[in-house]
């Protein structure tokens, strides 16, 4: 046997005893350092040399920072202003549903009111039974929520008032509520129909 084939045996007898990791490659340790090696590289490799343009990427990337941070912050607003509009919409459906209901009723009760103004003396029974009646409608109204608005006497406010006439009175202050010619009414706090009134005015 010559020396190349001694040295050709031996190669081949160290080749199949080499422990099977060695064989095997690089582990997942060091793969997983190979890898993170080149994800620095390629970043390293995008970042300009020149330092004032490094500051100036820096001061961009912080600058969109700070601008996605107040758009969340914006949109966490609108969304809790959302929240609370839908929250207040159903509490006031709550609050207010029997408004249409009332506000078709006010006429029936005008009408009441003017029955038993009209009535005098006359038909004492027939009186009190409308006078009963009206009691009962306005006890249920009031129920509900119903409650006069102040008129008569009262400054003028035309959030409250429906100023339908005007007139000279040198005994009430100007735009003082001279006569009321139709109440108006609040519904747990509302103005659901304003008082018709007459206004004094110098």
């Amino acid at each position: 046997m010559t020396q190349e084939k001694i040295n050709q045996a031996q190669a081949e007898h160290e080749e199949a005893n080499r422990p099977e990791q060695e064989q095997a490659g690089p582990t997942a340790a060091e793969a997983a350092a190979e890898q993170l090696e080149a994800e620095h590289a390629a970043v390293s490799d995008d970042l300009p040399d020149d330092p004032e343009e490094l500051k100036k990427l820096l001061r961009e990337k912080t600058s969109e920072a700070a601008d996605n941070y107040n758009r969340a912050l914006r949109l966490q607003a609108d969304y809790e202003n959302l929240r609370r509009r839908s929250r207040q919409e159903k509490e006031d459906l709550l609050k207010f549903g029997a408004e249409h209901l009332i506000k078709n009723l006010l006429p029936v009760l005008d009408n009441f009111e003017r029955a038993l103004a009209s009535a005098g003396d006359g038909g004492e029974k027939f009186i009190s039974g409308v006078q009963m009646i009206h009691r009962q409608l306005y006890e249920v109204l009031t129920a509900e929520g119903l409650a006069p608005i102040p008129a008569q006497g009262e400054p003028f406010d035309p959030n409250l008032h429906e100023a339908v006439m005007q007139v000279t009175d040198a005994d009430q202050p100007e735009n003082t509520v001279v006569e009321e010619l139709r109440k108006g009414y609040y519904l747990k706090g509302k103005v659901i129909r304003p008082a018709m009134v007459k206004v004094a005015v110098s």
